[in-house]
C-alpha cells in the first residue's frame, strides 16, 4: 500500500516521532497508519531497554495541585541532560503523570507504572516508552510526594529544586498570604533545613548537631567570642607557642579587624589546637 507525504506528517503529528522513524514505520507497514503506529510504539519499548542502563541524573521537579481536591504533587523525572529537562515534550509529559498521581495516589512509583496517564489512552510506563523514543535518551520518574491540604509550591531555576510547603490557614484567598507562602518555600529552597523548629529536634540530634557546631567553631578561632580568642592568644604568647614574626604581629595590630589576615597558618592551627583542647571547659562553662 502507497503512501505520501501528508501521511508521514501525520504519524509524526500524532506521535511526536522524527519524519524518517515515520518514513520507515511507514514503509515496513506498508503504508497501514495504525500497524505504523503500533510499530513506533514497540520501537519505543526497545529504545527504553536500550538505554535503561544509561544514566539519568539530570531533569526537573513538576509541581501540580488540583485546587479542587486540595492534593499537591511534587514530581521529579530524570533525564541524561539538563537540556531534555525543558523540552515541552518532556515538561506536558511531566505535568500529566502529576495529574495522573493527584488523581489516584499511588502508594509508589511501581504502583505509578500501570495506571493510565492522564489525557491518554496508555498507561504511565507505555507513555514514558514513546517519550524516550521521541526525544533518544533514557528517562526516569525517580521519585513523588503527595500533600494534602492548603499547600504552596515554588520551582527553583526552572525544576532544579522543587519544594511544598503545607499551611494550616484561613487566609488562602489572600495575596498576601500567597506571596509569605512563595517566600517561605524559596527560604527552604535556598537553605533545605531540615526541620520546622528546634521543637521537631530530638534531644539526641540536638546535642549531635550542638557538637559539630561547636567543632566548627573551635576549628576557626576567628570565628569565637572574643574573650575565648583573648584568652587563647595570652596563652599562646605567654607560652612562646608563636613565632617572634606572629608574636610581633600580633602586637602591632591586636586592635585591627583584620588581625588573621597578618597571621601565618602556624599561627592560626596553633589558636585551633589551643581552642579545641579547652572545648570540655568551654561546654561545662556555658560558654556555647
Amino acid at each position: 500500500m502507497a503512501f505520501t507525504a501528508q501521511d508521514v506528517k501525520t504519524l509524526r503529528e500524532k506521535t511526536g516521532v522524527g519524519m524518517m522513524e515515520c518514513k520507515k514505520a511507514l514503509t515496513e507497514a506498508d503504508g497501514d497508519m495504525d500497524r505504523a503506529f503500533e510499530i513506533l510504539r514497540e520501537r519505543g519499548l526497545a529504545a527504553s531497554e536500550k538505554k535503561a542502563s544509561r544514566i539519568a541524573a539530570e531533569g526537573a521537579v513538576i509541581a501540580y495541585t488540583d485546587e479542587a481536591t486540595k492534593v499537591t504533587v511534587l514530581l521529579e523525572i530524570n533525564s541524561e541532560t539538563d537540556f531534555v529537562g525543558k523540552n515541552e515534550k518532556f515538561q506536558e509529559f511531566g505535568l500529566n503523570v502529576a495529574k495522573t498521581i493527584a488523581a489516584n495516589k499511588p502508594s509508589s512509583v511501581e504502583a505509578l507504572a500501570d495506571l493510565q496517564l492522564v489525557g491518554t489512552d496508555r498507561t504511565v510506563t507505555e507513555g514514558l516508552n514513546d517519550l524516550i523514543l521521541v526525544i533518544g535518551e533514557n528517562i526516569k520518574i525517580r521519585r513523588f510526594e503527595i500533600v494534602e491540604g492548603d499547600v504552596v509550591t515554588y520551582i527553583h531555576a526552572g525544576g532544579s529544586v522543587g519544594v511544598a510547603v503545607k499551611f494550616e490557614t484561613n487566609l488562602t484567598d489572600k495575596a498576601e498570604f500567597v506571596a509569605m507562602g512563595k517566600n517561605i518555600a524559596m527560604q527552604i529552597a535556598a537553605m533545605s533545613p531540615e526541620y520546622l523548629s528546634q521543637d521537631s529536634i530530638s534531644a539526641d540530634e540536638l546535642a549531635k548537631m550542638k557538637s559539630i557546631t561547636i567543632d566548627s567553631s573551635l576549628n576557626k578561632p576567628e570565628s569565637l567570642p572574643k574573650p575565648i580568642l583573648t584568652a587563647l592568644f595570652e596563652k599562646a604568647i605567654s607560652e612562646k607557642l608563636f613565632s617572634d614574626e606572629d608574636i610581633a604581629a600580633y602586637e602591632e595590630n591586636k586592635k585591627n579587624q583584620y588581625l588573621f589576615n597578618f597571621l601565618s597558618k602556624e599561627a592560626v592551627a596553633t589558636l585551633a589546637s589551643l581552642a579545641v583542647a579547652g572545648k570540655d571547659e568551654y561546654i561545662n562553662n556555658k560558654i556555647f
